[in-house]
């Protein structure tokens, strides 16, 4: 079947949270928001889990995170870069040999076992697919001004979440086309974006979970805290 990793990041500020800690390592439910990732990388299939952080922050998630949970499948802590696909190609510097490798922010603590397993059978599959789910909501489409101008059919829309799952070949040869030039760089905002964009494979939706949210603000952590309850069983 080939081996496999997951490269998880941690790399963000936050700024939209407020305050002077980094959001992956707010606590929820007595533990940093970070440790849920990993726990559930942890216990799934996967072989190699890398985890990508800030600036000087190695030394911390090793002791703090990896070695006082005993993370045993965490082979390499790397220092990530300005922006989010820099911070993914040096994660995928670092993994081990493997054949396919997830990317998940780590600020989505909320992921399930399921769903790992699901992106990656899906890779398997397809070479390159990104989880997500159909958005519930009408989405309008507005103008410079604010107004709206168009509305988009909401049956072929989806919300994307990570993981997002590819053939670790492929996934690098993208990210090193990508970052030849900053003409490619310009509106990147996920991993499926960079294979779409920088090569011909088409990027496959697998189906997530509603419960998945990236956190952001200080309500999506009153809100990560109910659907973590839910996952582990905590009241």
């Amino acid at each position: 079947m080939g081996k496999t990793a997951a490269v998880i990041l941690a790399a963000g500020k936050g700024t939209r949270m407020g305050g002077h800690v980094h959001k992956q390592y707010l606590e929820l439910q007595g533990k940093p928001m970070l440790y849920y990732a990993i726990s559930a990388f942890e216990s799934s299939s996967i072989d190699d889990i890398i985890l990508v952080t800030g600036p000087g922050e190695t030394e911390y998630c090793q002791k703090e995170i990896v070695e006082r949970y005993g993370f045993t499948k965490v082979r390499s802590i790397t220092e990530g870069g300005k922006e989010r696909y820099h911070s993914v190609y040096e994660g995928l510097r670092s993994v081990p040999d493997c054949e396919y490798v997830l990317v998940h922010d780590g600020a989505r603590p909320c992921i399930t076992l399921e769903v790992i397993e699901r992106a990656l059978k899906g890779a398997r599959a397809y070479h390159a697919c990104a989880v997500g789910m159909p958005v519930k909501d009408t989405i309008k489409v507005a103008d410079d001004n604010g107004y709206a101008k168009r509305t988009p059919d909401r049956s072929s829309l989806w919300l994307i979440q990570t993981p997002q799952a590819f053939k670790y070949e492929l996934v690098l040869k993208a990210y090193e086309k990508l970052l030849t030039s900053e003409s490619y760089q310009t509106g990147i905002t996920d991993d499926a974006m960079v294979v779409e964009t920088m090569t011909q494979e088409k990027v496959k939706l697998i189906r997530g979970d509603y419960a998945n949210i990236k956190v952001t603000t200080p309500e999506d952590m009153e809100v990560a805290g109910v659907l973590l309850s839910r996952i582990y069983g905590r009241k």
